[in-house]
């Protein structure tokens, strides 16, 4: 039989492969019919309290075409997974807090300011951005820097389409993007793990890229709070944390801009952070990851693909030494 292939040469998912949206609805309808009832416990309620936020945070569908040129053939990462299982140390340390503690964040009204070295500053508001471009789905890999991965179905459009909207000028060398940072809304801010606000940047050529998505939903609805809501980025060469969440502000810049992680641990996150399983992080191997929902005792792990598998991207880097510009 044959395969036809993707021109990037990225092969679609397989239809069974992914898991359908009623199986996530079936679960909510389950826990609403035991919070009816008298049996609710006191974690009962907890959970019934957290799938209402989960609700709440998701309600919006997007109405988005799904690209056959950007997708992978492995198996989404389930919905409750790709949400209860995060880092956003605005919301906490731990991988569950973000479920737990984002329903504070507040995402409308929300705008993003565009500035710096552009012709056509901006600010945007979140239906504005929603509208600058048809919206895509795209099933990407997402593989963090502590060894995790997952394969999310995100809904968005390319960050180029942003770019030609703003028009950079000659001086614009990298891209930055600044999270909120507001201590009414995210517990963890104050946190003296990393500076805030919550700081990344792409290369021009890096944020130009067709790959590099500016995501407002997954799952055929809008992002929930825990997963960088109601805005964000999505680099899927790059280790997880160089996708910026809850965007507030977009700034094109001359020099390299400090990010977060960069400055809080330089020798351990690199400016580029590439997906790259002959580099190790200083205090574990890269080579090797475990996928989320993979997680029975004899599952093995996964060999990590250098960029995380998109060597399209590998041009950007000609003559770099990647070892040393990790």
């Amino acid at each position: 039989m044959l395969i036809k292939r993707s021109p990037n040469g990225i092969d679609p998912p397989l239809v069974s492969d992914i898991t359908p949206r009623a199986v996530f609805e079936s679960r909510r309808a389950f826990i609403r019919q035991l919070a009816i009832g008298s049996i609710a416990g006191g974690a009962l309620l907890e959970m019934a309290s957290r799938e209402a936020f989960a609700q709440s945070a998701a309600v919006q569908k997007l109405a988005a075409k799904p690209n056959p040129a950007y997708v992978v053939m492995d198996k989404p990462t389930t919905y409750k997974d790709a949400t209860t299982y995060n880092n956003f140390y605005e919301f906490g340390t731990d991988k569950a807090d973000p479920a737990k503690y984002a329903g504070t964040l507040k995402t409308r009204p929300w705008t993003v300011a565009i500035e710096g070295e552009v012709k056509k500053p901006m600010t945007l508001d979140i239906d504005s951005l929603l509208k600058l471009a048809p919206l895509e789905e795209r099933i990407y890999r997402l593989r963090c820097v502590e060894g995790w991965s997952m394969v999310i179905p995100w809904v968005g459009y390319s960050l180029a389409e942003l770019i030609r909207k703003v028009e950079p000028t000659g001086n614009a060398k990298y891209v930055e993007f600044v999270s909120l940072a507001d201590k009414k809304q995210m517990p963890g801010i104050g946190s003296p793990v990393l500076e805030w606000p919550y700081v990344e940047g792409l290369r021009l050529d890096e944020a130009n890229h067709p790959l590099t998505l500016l995501s407002l939903g997954m799952y055929g609805e809008v992002l929930p709070n825990q997963n960088g809501a109601p805005v964000r980025i999505v680099v899927p060469w790059k280790y997880g944390f160089k996708s910026a969440k809850s965007i507030a502000k977009i700034r094109f810049v001359k020099d390299q801009p400090r990010t977060a992680w960069n400055i809080a641990a330089a020798r351990e996150y690199g400016f580029y952070s590439n997906v790259n399983p002959g580099v190790d992080h200083p205090r574990w191997s890269q080579a090797s990851e475990r996928r989320i929902g993979e997680d029975g005792l004899f599952a093995k792990k996964r060999k990590t693909l250098m960029f995380n598998g998109y060597s399209d991207v590998a041009s950007l880097y000609s003559g770099m030494d990647l070892k040393k510009f990790f």
